[in-house]
């Protein structure tokens, strides 16, 4: 026998793992218990997250999530109590080649017939937004003024407070090391403390949701990558209010973080893995193709102490996987964000909160989400990943 029981138990005390809490707390559903293996919670992929919010996807279902996920941000702090610190500076994505410009031209048509304000412009546009930016090879871009970035820390901080408040508990240093199954459901899960049975699990276990779910013998198809973020000593040439801006040709972004500026490339041939050091010999690359771009950023100084990496959880067609599992269905999916899962988190909360107590989802259709999308071919990848 187990010495204690939880209605549902959530894997992950992330921005995900957060805002399910809370929304589930928020419907009556109470007994909930968070199991987070750090010390601390929010200190994973969450806390270590560029942050960015945007509308632009070319996939519909990512379009809708972020439309809900980003209304809820906004009024973040009169609905839950917390802050998100919205800064809705907009989204720049930058296009030097044809192929690409026929593509943002079809997911800004997209866009539009949901309702996003997005809109193709001019390379002397770009130039108007982010002074400095080398636009000669430019065909246009791709901009959203309702797109920015937010505070990821304040967000599941503000989410986990307010469900706390309404009964959920949160436990730390509580590795799940095992999930108990039996006639074909979840009856619990083991830890560091000792068994807990519940009636539902939550896997919102970020980069490592494949072993969470390998627990329980469900194959989830997440696995990490890591990113690095690099950020500059203050540097006033490049003003505080400039979009997030992409060049999607060479995958360089970068965004003021107050008087500095943060920016990096991912690394496209980095296996999978857990490290999270700094790759100084992927700046050499980072910084030829971002002074390429913004050449005034040559004259920048690194602040060195203050770059990071944290972990992706990537999905093969970098799409979330969420929902009920078919094969046990008192096992959900909540992971797979593939770079997303700040800004979807707040939808996430709410959609698996339905799919828990209402049985499945309906706010947002969420069927191509679900893991039974891999057992067959024909995955249909986001497009807009960077």
């Amino acid at each position: 026998m187990a010495d204690e029981r939880s209605e549902v138990v959530i894997i992950g005390a992330g921005i995900v793992g957060a805002s399910i809490a809370y929304h589930l707390a928020e419907r009556g559903c109470r007994d909930v218990l968070v199991l987070e293996r750090a010390d601390r919670a929010v200190t994973g992929s969450s806390a270590r997250s560029v942050a960015g919010v945007r509308h632009q996807f070319a996939n519909e279902v990512n379009i809708r999530l972020s439309q809900y996920s980003i209304e809820r941000l906004a009024r973040f702090t009169e609905e839950i109590g917390g802050h998100a610190e919205l800064k809705q500076v907009g989204y720049l994505l930058l296009v030097s080649d044809s192929e690409t410009w026929a593509d943002y031209q079809r997911n800004v048509a997209l866009q539009n017939t949901l309702g996003v304000r997005s809109r193709l412009i001019s390379p002397d546009d770009v130039a108007g937004l982010v002074p400095g930016a080398r636009i000669d090879d430019l065909l246009g871009a791709a901009y959203c003024p309702d797109d920015g970035y937010c505070d990821p820390n304040g967000v599941a901080a503000g989410y986990l407070s307010r469900a706390r408040e309404l009964g959920v508990r949160l436990r730390c240093e509580s590795e799940v090391l095992g999930i108990r199954v039996a006639a074909g459901r979840v009856v619990g899960v083991d830890t560091p403390a000792g068994p807990v049975d519940c009636d539902t699990i939550v896997n919102a276990a970020g980069p490592w949701a494949g072993r969470v779910g390998a627990l329980a013998g469900i194959a989830n198809p997440v696995l990490p990558y890591r990113r690095c973020v690099y950020m500059t000593e203050r540097f006033d040439p490049i003003p505080r209010d400039i979009p997030l801006t992409i060049d999607t040709a060479a995958g360089f972004y970068l965004r003021k973080e107050l008087d500095s500026v943060l920016f990096g490339v991912s690394n496209p041939d980095e296996p999978p893995g857990e490290s999270l050091l700094v790759d100084w010999d992927w700046l050499e690359h980072v910084l030829e193709v971002g002074v390429a771009r913004f050449p005034v950023l040559g004259d920048a100084s690194l602040a060195i102490k203050n770059c990071w990496a944290g972990l992706y959880e990537i999905t093969p067609d970098h799409l979330p996987v969420l929902g009920r599992h078919p094969d046990l269905p008192s096992y959900v999916d909540a992971s797979g964000f593939s770079g997303h899962g700040v800004m979807h988190a707040p939808a996430t909360g709410a959609l698996i909160a339905e799919e828990i107590l209402d049985g499945r989802a309906h706010s947002i259709d969420i069927d191509e989400l679900r893991v039974t999308r891999f057992q067959g071919g024909g995955l249909v990848p986001e497009a807009n990943v960077f």
